[in-house]
């Protein structure tokens, strides 16, 4: 069996934008970070472990962003073959846990994948889960378990087509190749490309970006959409109204509105303590 397990780094302070010295704000985020002997390939335990640690993000008011990343100078090798090849089984429902771990969990707030070296089979799966991937200029990524007959049922065939398009998303799956993070970012597989070993610094700035940001509004519009994919057009302009009503009760577009009518980040102008902005 392979010794895999999950390291869960502690977040900063709380994330709805705390007051700190000077008046700025901070902004909290969690790292997952997947360790194993066998270049982070997932065994059940593993899987577990991951599932468990996402779930706990959920329900952490103090946390906003998450960052999956893999130890050892790569993400993930996908899953554990040597510990499936000695007995380890993980069974493929069609509800419950995806055998990765947290790829079928619907979180309310966003993931950010930080990619090195190599993010393949249920690897890749694990990536395209997340809402947003920054990738090493040297990474890669792909869908090697074509040569070995072990298929993608952690949404890999699902979410590759609807992040890269289907002509993309054939190439990467029928021929099981791997493209390195220029292609990948061209190709809109990867969202940000980071020099070699800087991939986690670029996800943790990203996430604390994200975080620093009235975060009913934006986990609303997130929640819209992703809600979208299986609406009709109609239904998904009634949901997003709904939610865009839920934002507005919230008091966090008035909170804003007198923000700006005081000056506050016109004409793009930096607001302070926003990260990012």
């Amino acid at each position: 069996m392979s010794t895999g397990w999950v390291k869960f780094i502690p977040p900063r302070p709380p994330c709805e934008n705390a007051e700190v010295e000077q008046g700025s704000r901070v902004a909290a985020t969690e790292t997952v970070e997947v360790q194993s002997e066998r270049r982070n390939a997932v065994d059940s335990r593993t899987a577990t472990a991951l599932r468990e640690a996402f779930e706990a993000f959920e329900v952490d008011d103090s946390a906003c962003v998450a960052v999956l990343t893999g130890s050892g100078g790569t993400f993930c090798a996908g899953a554990d073959l040597k510990a499936m090849a000695e007995g380890d089984r993980r069974p493929v429902r069609e509800n419950g846990p995806g055998p990765m771990g947290p790829t079928r969990l619907d979180l309310t707030k966003p993931v950010i994948a930080a990619i090195e070296g190599h993010a393949v089979a249920g690897g890749l799966e694990l990536a395209l889960w997340c809402d947003l991937r920054v990738a090493a200029t040297d990474a890669v990524l792909g869908v090697y378990c074509r040569r070995f007959g072990v298929p993608l049922v952690d949404g890999g065939s699902v979410r590759l087509a609807r992040l890269i398009g289907q002509s993309h998303a054939l190439d990467l799956l029928l021929t099981g190749r791997g493209v390195g993070g220029p292609e990948a970012l061209a190709m809109g597989l990867v969202n940000r490309l980071a020099p070699h070993g800087e991939s986690l610094r670029v996800a943790v700035d990203l996430a604390r970006q994200i975080a620093s940001f009235p975060q009913v509004c934006m986990r609303n519009d997130r929640r819209s959409l992703l809600d979208q994919w299986s609406l009709s057009d109609h239904d998904a302009l009634v949901n997003e109204a709904r939610l865009g009503r839920s934002t507005i009760a919230s008091g966090e577009t008035a909170e804003g509105a007198s923000r700006f009518t005081k000056g506050e980040g016109r004409h793009g102008t930096p607001i302070p303590g926003l990260a990012g902005s």
